[in-house]
């Protein structure tokens, strides 16, 4: 399969996006062959990045794969005059600007869309378009800690802890995406685009789920619970003879199993964990019992033992091993990505798989301003006009 078959190909996509939260939302589109231009102020120092490090270094290659890029300095009058040409036969631009920047820039939404009415135009902000935190300046972990994730990550009395990853960033940027498709699919019945915006302290909260619902349903403020599931016993770390293993065996039934499994007849036979409301309330009780019996074992003897049995199990892996894992590497997650200078790189690919239509690392970030020639050339600009462009630093 070519690349003008991917299934979003026939979308062109401005992306104004810097940081992480935007250049998700626009990978998602990127990865399945949207026609993405990243526009770069031209003076940006092509060896570092706000967006994300070194140009040529992990993260910045993984983030702006499949994409190119053109420079443009939003500043001045003639750049904004390219970018409305852009707009005039673009789909979608995405931007995670604070609100308030690019209504200043004239490239906001009402700006775009009097341009071109089918325009679906994407934002991300810290705190939301509106209220009385729109002009604050919002980052992950920031949003981590109001959206409530920190107070219910880590060991009970250990204090607020961070998720290892960027969370609310990525899954802002999935969210924000979720809703470009949303409203492209929209605009095929109403013939009209429309401004799609979301928060990192929006997604974030949205991410906590049955935790959130615990506190607007039932009024409990839940806490820390380390390795344990929340509310699902028993689930979480076991000691092993060489090391942990993780098991999720809540419920009567998986009990059972499990209490086969290890040859442990007393998980069954003590009454205080009779029922899911015993083993609740005395979880540590019971997890004790449980690793009476794992600690004996060895991770990978457990974890095939368990797994026989019907048990969720599986080991605790660093992020090497989990690349070393048979089916990591089945599932083919590291993937090859072609640089103009580098060579193949090794990035990481998309996790959603379309059994017509395979997933394409079709190239690795490009070079800043791999593409302005061209896009200007075909907006009518001829080499003395982009001769000026360059020379007035509008490009």
């Amino acid at each position: 399969m070519s690349a003008k078959d991917l299934p979003l190909r026939r979308f062109k996509v401005l992306d104004l996006t810097r940081a992480r939260a935007g250049p998700t939302a626009v990978r998602q589109l990127a990865d399945w062959g949207a026609e993405v231009l990243k526009i770069e102020a031209p003076a940006e120092n092509d060896a570092r990045s706000v967006t994300a490090g070194a140009r040529d270094g992990f993260d910045f290659q993984n983030l702006h794969r499949n994409k190119r890029s053109i420079t443009l300095n939003l500043k001045q009058d003639a750049a904004r005059e390219i970018f409305m040409k852009l707009i005039e036969t673009a789909d979608v631009v995405i931007e995670n600007y604070r609100p308030g920047v690019k209504t200043r820039l004239g490239v906001d939404y009402e700006a775009c869309r009097a341009v071109n009415p089918r325009i679906v135009y994407g934002s991300i902000s810290g705190f939301g378009q509106t209220g009385p935190y729109r002009d604050r300046p919002g980052v992950d972990q920031i949003a981590q800690g109001m959206g409530g994730l920190m107070s219910v990550t880590g060991l009970p009395g250990q204090g607020p802890v961070r998720v290892g990853i960027p969370i609310a960033d990525l899954t802002t940027g999935m969210y924000l995406a979720i809703g470009i498709l949303t409203a492209l699919l929209e605009r095929e019945v109403s013939g009209e685009g429309q401004w799609v915006h979301t928060s990192l302290l929006e997604s974030q909260i949205a991410m906590l789920d049955f935790q959130a619902s615990r506190w607007t349903m039932a009024g409990e403020i839940p806490g820390q619970a380390g390795n344990n599931h929340p509310t699902s016993v028993p689930t979480g770390v076991f000691k092993t003879a060489d090391g942990h293993i993780n098991i999720a065996a809540s419920g009567g039934a998986m009990v059972e199993r499990l209490s086969a499994a290890l040859n442990a007849p007393d998980l069954l036979s003590n009454p205080l964990f009779k029922d899911n409301e015993s083993r609740a309330k005395n979880r540590d009780a019971m997890n004790a019992a449980i690793e009476a019996h794992t600690e004996k074992r060895a991770s990978a003897d457990l974890i095939e033992a368990l797994n026989a049995g019907g048990v969720p199990c599986g080991p605790i892996y660093n992020i090497k091993q989990t690349f070393e894992d048979e089916q990591v590497q089945h599932l083919g997650m590291a993937t090859a990505a072609p640089h103009h200078a580098m060579g193949n790189l090794s990035l990481i690919r998309h996790a959603t798989t379309l059994e017509r239509t395979p997933f394409q690392m079709r190239s690795a970030a490009p070079p800043q301003g791999d593409a302005t020639a061209e896009t200007l050339t075909a907006l009518g600009y001829d080499e003395a006009a982009q001769a000026k462009l360059r020379d007035d630093g509008a490009i």
